[in-house]
């Protein structure tokens, strides 16, 4: 979760599910950016899949053009329909029809871009406080109200992390 230290405007009270988090980098999906844009004509099939609200998220600012789809999965991973990322979560292969792997989706997400660190710069991000790690409730990824998502989310958290959910959002006016 980014904290309000964090001066860059593309995570600026975000809540981002890091996919990946290796010596080589970072990458995860920003859960709290809803656009107002409904899939892409190519993604189309995929629209009756969506958790509400059921358009495209700003998954980060890396490749903006690039889809990925955030699946809440049941049964056994099949390698040529998502990829398993653990705890009922995978990413899921937008180029496929949805009806060729639906029956094991609950829900889908699809975001557009992503968030990425080189090596150590995520590492290096949480030691100078930009960010904290916590732990995300099933709930969270696919949340029907994304814009509350990370004042809920530090509520939640104990002791004084959880004072940072009323900070205000221009501090010059407090």
């Amino acid at each position: 979760m980014a904290l309000p230290a964090l001066s860059d405007p593309n995570f600026d009270r975000t809540v981002v599910f890091v996919l990946e988090h290796t010596d080589d980098g970072a990458f995860g999906l920003v859960l709290n950016r809803p656009t107002e844009e409904p899939p892409a004509a190519a993604l189309e099939a995929w629209e009756a899949c969506l958790v509400q609200p059921a358009v495209v998220f700003s998954g980060g600012p890396v490749q903006p053009d690039a889809f990925i789809g955030l699946a809440a999965v049941t049964g056994e991973a099949r390698e040529d329909s998502w990829a398993l990322l653990g705890n009922g979560l995978a990413t899921v292969d937008l180029s496929l029809p949805p009806d060729a792997v639906l029956a094991d989706l609950d829900a889908v997400r699809i975001f557009h871009g992503y968030a990425g660190w080189g090596p150590s710069q995520l590492d290096d991000e949480l030691a100078h406080d930009a960010w904290v790690v916590v732990d995300p409730l099933p709930g969270d990824v696919f949340t029907a109200d994304p814009g509350v998502l990370w004042r809920t989310v530090l509520r939640r958290q104990p002791g004084r992390l959880s004072w940072l959910a009323d900070y205000p959002d221009d501090i010059s006016t407090n």
